[in-house]
Parts: C-alpha cells; structure tokens; sequence
C-alpha cells in the first residue's frame, strides 16, 4: 500500500471526508512520527506498533566492487516493532486478532461515537 492508496482507504471508511482532508490527515499523523524520531522520542500506537530510533556506530564496510575497504560513518535509524495483535494477524486467519472498529459519523466537522455518545 503506497500513501494514496492509505488516503484512498481513509475516505472510504469516512465518506463524509474530502480526499484534500484525508490526505491533510494522513500527512499530518506521518510528519507527527517523523517529528517525534527526529527528536529522539519513541512513538507508540497501542494495537498497531512502536517506531523509534536506534543509534548504528560507525563501522568499515566494503566496496562489492573493488573490495576497496570504504567507512561507514555513525548514523541513526527507524526502527518499528509491531504489536501483538499484528503478529497474531500475520500468523493466524487474519481476522481474530484485529479489534472490532466502532461506528463513527461526521457530522458539520466534528467526529461522534456512536456506540459511546462521546467523542
């Protein structure tokens, strides 16, 4: 799934949503990650995963071509970890370990719960 296809997906689910909001959303959720890992914070999503960021040292590699030996300088790299229902959904039927989405209704820009009555 490429990001249009993410936007395509999240107007489908809210039909209510203009494709301009849907993509401002989708951005703005990818650029608060982004944001976060930058700033050496870990973000956690509960039922889905944790990005973060781990340090790689410095190091010798190689050139495959020459054999040259080349360095590699330190640098920092995003990590993510999924969660156990994730897991669970790749190694099973895929369905029994995904939770139940609740039904939502936008309505004049504000999102409601249905099943809650409170957003």
């Amino acid at each position: 799934m490429i990001k249009s296809e993410l936007v395509e997906c999240v107007m489908r689910t809210y039909p209510g949503l203009y494709q301009r909001d849907a993509e401002t959303a989708v951005e703005a959720v990818l650029d608060a990650i982004t944001d976060a890992l930058a700033n050496g914070n870990r973000v956690e999503i509960r039922g889905f995963g944790a990005f973060s960021a781990k340090e790689r040292r410095s190091r010798v590699g190689r050139n495959p071509r020459t054999g040259q030996r080349v360095p590699v300088a330190a640098k920092r790299v995003p990590m993510f970890k999924a969660s156990k229902e994730i897991r669970e959904a790749l190694n099973h039927d895929g369905t029994a370990a995904l939770r139940p989405r609740r039904a939502v209704s936008l309505s004049a820009g504000a999102v409601e719960r249905d099943s809650e009555g409170s957003p």
